[in-house]
């Protein structure tokens, strides 16, 4: 879409117009849209790598200078925001042009995109199940075709997780590759990146080549890499150790559709030549409950520093639970909790010692029927709802706590014809590795002409 605005075959103009009715037509099927679309878009420079080419935003903001948010709640109301994320500023400089803002769960705190203020997005490939979450609306309109890459962040697995269950590319970089603002790379402990869901390796290497590069202050900075990642897809990345599960840490039961998915991933990547095992971190399922709920206390008390006086009544059981328990919370439990994250992290880094890749399922099951994780239900707490949480999506979490890089690829499909994601883990820092193999994958089970039953256009 770039080549074509730079050589002047079709006018930028006339790539945001068609856009807009491309999103129109998809928000309204799939219920992805949180605003009426921007008019105008903010402001881009029209040089950059991306120049010209539409995207939409998430609403996890604040994000965009000006545009409103609402993190999926009815409790937030009147919130606009004052200035560009540092990834937005980024955004913007790569020539990207924001038309829209995606659903989420309220505060981005499930797996499912099924919010009470704006009801559930459905699937472009089954309108009776869900996006993941919680970046859903974001990959619900890049599975249509509605604009080739979105903006998304993941602090459990809201990258990985709407990308399996639409059929994409969602790469969850290192802590600290790109830049997370204070909210994300302070309150957090870490557990939250920011970037995008595209359709194909290539667009997110461009993607991270755009935008990689902390920002000043922020606690886990990583430097740039040797070589650009648009480079790095096209070159060989040499005979790797790749270590394969589909096992989950939690001992829950991983569906066998997903499993062969997975295992089948393991064959091609040592018909390709890498030496393949079967093998895990040794991972405990408590901490990572304990780890992750450090990202739930940060949102808590993130909410209840902005937004002391926000009419509780009219949040969902499970956020109530988040701010009650958060207030509740010592500092002798928040000091158990990073305990909890030290250990994940030295387990995690211990496997990336003897091994360069890990294969994992990215979801545990195939993509959920809506109402299957009920953020609104009363009988939750923090601990009870992560575990339900990670009864389906067991893989993507411990990641976010240990900060290693994971991409979730399109793999195969179930005999539903549903997307199944597989992921790939690598040692900090190596998404040079992540995206080479993730490219020969993609050569090797291509996905590119692969469309759901909705498909704008």
């Amino acid at each position: 879409m770039r080549e074509l605005i730079r050589s002047r075959e079709v006018g930028a103009g006339e790539v945001e117009a068609v856009a807009r009715r491309a999103l129109e037509a998809a928000g309204a099927e799939l219920n992805a849209l949180t605003l009426p679309l921007f008019d105008p878009a903010p402001a881009y420079r029209e040089g950059g790598p991306f120049g010209g080419v539409p995207f939409v935003v998430k609403d996890g903001g604040p994000f965009v200078r000006g545009v409103p948010f609402t993190l999926g709640s009815r409790a937030l109301r009147g919130a606009v925001a004052d200035a560009d994320h540092d990834l937005m500023a980024r955004f913007r400089e790569a020539g990207l042009v924001a038309l829209g803002q995606s659903t989420a769960p309220e505060f981005g705190l499930s797996f499912a995109t099924e919010p009470v203020r704006y009801g559930p997005t459905r699937s472009p490939w089954d309108p009776a199940r869900g996006v993941g979450g919680s970046s859903g609306g974001s990959a619900a309109l890049v599975a249509a075709g509605a604009v080739p890459l979105a903006h998304a962040n993941d602090a459990g697995g809201s990258i990985r997780i709407p990308a399996s269950c639409c059929g994409l590319v969602g790469l969850k970089p290192s802590r600290g590759r790109t830049p997370c603002g204070p909210l994300a790379g302070e309150a957090a402990f870490g557990l939250q990146v920011e970037f995008a869901v595209t359709r194909t390796v290539r667009d997110t290497a461009a993607l991270l080549d755009a935008v990689s590069g902390p920002s000043y202050g922020d606690k886990y900075p990583l430097p740039a890499p040797p070589v650009p990642y648009a480079r790095v897809v096209r070159t060989d990345p040499g005979r790797l150790r790749i270590a394969v599960t589909t096992a989950a840490w939690t001992g829950t039961p991983v569906d066998p559709q997903v499993a062969a998915v997975t295992v089948d991933a393991g064959k091609v990547l040592e018909w390709i030549g890498h030496h393949v095992t079967e093998d895990a971190p040794r991972l405990d399922a408590d901490d990572l409950v304990e780890a992750t709920a450090l990202g739930a206390f940060a949102s808590g008390g993130a909410l209840l520093r902005a937004a002391p006086r926000m009419d509780r009544s009219l949040l969902e059981a499970v956020s109530r639970a988040v701010l009650a328990e958060t207030e509740a919370c010592t500092a002798l439990g928040l000091m158990a909790a990073m305990d909890a994250q030290h250990r994940v992290t030295r387990a995690a880094g211990r496997f990336f010692a003897g091994y360069d890749l890990l294969v994992t399922p990215t979801l545990g099951a195939l993509p959920a029927p809506h109402g299957t994780l009920d953020h609104d239900d009363p009988r939750h707490t923090v601990r009870s709802w992560l575990g339900e949480l990670f009864a389906y999506g067991p893989f993507t979490a411990a990641f976010n706590v240990s900060g290693h890089p994971a991409v979730s690829l399109p793999l195969g499909q179930s005999r539903e014809g549903l997307p199944v994601g597989v992921q790939l883990v690598a040692a900090q820092g190596r998404e040079d590795l992540l995206l080479g193999v993730a490219a020969q994958l993609e050569q090797a089970v291509p996905w590119r002409d692969r469309r759901p039953p909705f498909t704008v256009g």
